[in-house]
């Protein structure tokens, strides 16, 4: 059955291909925006039917009507379904599931909310993504729900925003464009804003906060996972200090602390293991800026550690994120002046060893430098990643592994024309020096 949804023979066809649910919620509105552009562009073989699910119709019908006028439209089409479904309901999330082929699911944050929904879809045959980069959610679901969505034969897959895609994806470009056999890659990210500044929403602190809280379960559930160790090819990749000086970039550096990380090694796990490809090594890191930046960060950092240990201590986060991330997060989120104004960048540096050269002998004799780019990572650029995932979910199900089941996009997506499809919409892949012995 590809990409889930009732799709094999036989089998009735479902009224929507497509659903996002939390379409009313800060991120999903985006979303949808993004969803009703993709299906103005007919990027879809046919016309794409769809539908926004959420709790109050009132709240969905403003949002269409706000995307209508987005696009200078008088209203979007009829071919757009309202369903009204709460992620407390079983029974409503179930009625969703089996009226379409994807769920997109933008409530977060995704452990207090997000299994419910991915269990209505794989129990109800429908596909599903979200932009999760929460690591114990996205690996509880492999430990729970893997086997039985191979069983129903749809595809469950996290991850699909800004976390992880530009990175995850980034690393397999990255492997494609070297002549010869990648085995490390270092990304730096780099976002700027404009004269307005930036902000994110505080949903995203709040799934910071409990999920830095929760590290020691974390480690239980890979422990109970039983992960299959992955060997290091070629020149160990050695890890970075907390902070240090970049030549590259004249900026100091320090480990990136989302989920990136994690979602690519699963991703290089995945083909390791079941397609046999040379896995690389990955270091990821964010650009901070000068010395003062660093001394702001690492008072800012520590205080957010210490009090995340203690119930009061997050209690506190949670009710003043403005307070306690100086002004970087908001219950507001960002205004679209600063939306506009705002892009990232995100350098690879691979190195490995060319053609014909043996990685398990003598040191790396070939690097190489790519680069994704794009726009304001959490609501411009999540948006078309996420729905660029799904039209790939939809119209790459031949390209997608041959079974069903819970997968990092790196492995859903690693022979699909996902790439191909994000840099016609603005996030974009290039290969900024080649190959150097």
């Amino acid at each position: 059955m590809a990409a889930g949804g009732g799709s094999g023979a036989g089998a009735p066809e479902r009224p929507y291909e497509m659903v996002v649910f939390g379409a009313s919620g800060f991120t999903g509105q985006f979303v949808v925006e993004e969803v009703a552009r993709a299906a103005d562009g007919g990027e879809l073989r046919g016309a794409l039917r769809w539908a926004v699910a959420g709790r109050s119709r009132e709240k969905l019908q403003a949002v269409l009507k706000r995307a209508a006028e987005r696009l200078g439209k008088a209203a979007l089409g009829a071919e757009v379904g309202v369903l009204l479904c709460d992620v407390g309901d079983a029974a409503s999330l179930a009625a969703m599931a089996r009226q379409t082929r994807l769920v997109l699911n933008c409530v977060g944050p995704y452990r207090f909310f997000g299994e419910p929904v991915v269990e209505a879809c794989v129990e109800n045959g429908a596909s599903y993504i979200d932009i999760s980069g929460e690591p114990q959610f996205l690996e509880g679901m492999y430990l729970k729900y893997n086997e039985r969505a191979a069983e129903k034969g749809v595809y469950v897959i996290g991850s699909c925003g800004f976390d992880s895609i530009p990175a995850d994806m980034g690393v397999l470009y990255t492997r494609d464009k070297l002549k010869g056999t990648l085995t490390a890659v270092e990304s730096f990210l780099k976002v700027k804003s404009g004269p307005e500044g930036s902000r994110v929403h505080d949903g995203t602190w709040k799934s910071a906060v409990y999920g830095l809280a929760d590290q020691d379960n974390l480690r239980k559930l890979r422990k109970k996972i039983g992960y299959t160790p992955v060997p290091v090819v070629g020149a160990k990749l050695r890890r970075r200090g907390l902070v240090f000086y970049n030549q590259e970039f004249k900026e100091y550096c320090i480990p990136f602390m989302g989920s990136d990380g994690s979602v690519v090694k699963r991703s290089q796990r995945y083909l390791y293991t079941e397609l046999k490809e040379t896995p690389v090594q990955y270091g990821a890191y964010v650009n901070v800026g000068g010395l003062g930046s660093v001394i702001k960060l690492m008072f800012a950092g520590f205080l957010f550690l210490l009090l995340v240990k203690f119930s009061f201590g997050r209690k506190l986060l949670i009710k003043y994120p403005e307070f306690f991330s100086a002004g970087r997060f908001t219950k507001e989120g960002p205004t679209q002046k600063q939306m506009d104004g705002t892009s990232f960048t995100m350098t690879f540096f691979g190195e490995g060893y060319s053609e014909g050269q043996d990685p398990q002998n003598g040191k790396p004799n070939v690097k190489i430098c790519t680069e994704v780019k794009g726009p304001e990572p959490g609501y411009v650029a999540t948006p078309i990643v996420m729905v660029q995932a799904a039209v790939s979910v939809l119209e790459d199900a031949a390209c997608l592994p041959k079974q069903g089941g819970v997968y990092s996009p790196g492995a859903a997506f690693s022979k699909t024309k996902l790439i191909d499809r994000l840099n016609k919409h603005g996030v974009e892949f290039s290969v900024i020096s080649k190959p150097e012995i």
